[in-house]
């Protein structure tokens, strides 16, 4: 695979995993979308079929690693560091796009919610408290974009992150890798679209379950640039966890690998 090929393959990958996966967010949360309150189970779902497309779509491309976590992980098996930086890239302005185009997707539903005076307030509440309540209300908001914690204890939620991303990473090394061992084949994409189900549904509820830092880190500097009206912040101070947290879990996903499978 030429450098060019990885970019463009994961560029495009991890745009439409993010577009579908925070799609589904948006479905799930917005005012005026049809799919508003449809739950967890729509979200665990709509994720794995999310990577399930973007594998499908970036694999003959990139090998479809779409996850820092991943690439880390497969160079430390393979010992090859030469195109890590260039699968980085491509993951996180692909991330970056798709987040844009959750926005674009769901435009007025974005102003139907954030201008709703039952979800963030009525006029004239100017003052502290009331700024402080109108981002709280505002708040589900950023989960279309980015993951967060319901209980903020950092060293439980950087846990969780590297729990959930050892055994995401490991099932890719152990089973899901193509004849080469760059990236996922057919089988393998199959495989990782279940295991995230499984991971969402098992795993998911304390922080979200990012496993990825382009899928976090992308969408969130998205939503900290887009013309949001009263969209609240972006929580910068929780947004190391989803990145340290899976690349910690990807190294000792491939560690494990390393002495157990090899």
């Amino acid at each position: 695979m030429s450098s060019s090929d990885i970019f463009i393959g994961e560029t495009i990958g991890t745009a439409i995993l993010i577009l579908l996966g925070g799609g589904v967010c948006a479905a799930v949360t917005l005012k005026a979308s049809k799919a508003r309150n449809a739950g967890w189970l729509a979200i665990a779902f709509g994720w794995g079929f999310a990577v399930l497309t973007a594998v499908y779509t970036s694999a003959p491309l990139s090998g479809a690693h779409l996850n820092p976590a991943v690439t880390l992980a497969i160079a430390i098996k393979d010992g090859e560091w030469g195109d890590v930086p260039v699968y980085w890239a491509g993951q996180f302005l692909g991330a970056m796009i798709g987040a844009a185009l959750v926005w674009v997707a769901y435009y007025g539903q974005f102003h139907a919610h954030l201008t709703d005076r039952e979800i963030v307030g009525g006029p004239g509440a100017q003052d502290t408290k009331s700024v402080e309540a109108r981002e709280a209300a505002a708040g589900p908001v950023l989960g279309i974009f980015s993951t967060g914690p319901e209980i903020r204890i950092a060293a439980q939620n950087l846990a969780t992150e590297i729990i959930g991303t050892v055994v995401l990473v490991l099932a890719i090394l152990t089973q899901g890798l193509n004849g080469e061992g760059k990236g996922l084949g057919t089988l393998g994409a199959l495989i990782t679209a279940l295991v995230v189900v499984s991971i969402g549904l098992s795993l998911g509820g304390p922080t979200g379950y990012a496993i990825n830092p382009a899928r976090d880190l992308g969408p969130r500097i998205v939503h900290a640039l887009l013309p949001l009206p009263n969209k609240g912040g972006s929580d910068w101070g929780y947004a190391w966890i989803p990145v340290v947290g899976p690349l910690i879990g990807g190294a000792i996903a491939a560690g494990i690998y390393n002495v157990a499978f090899a």
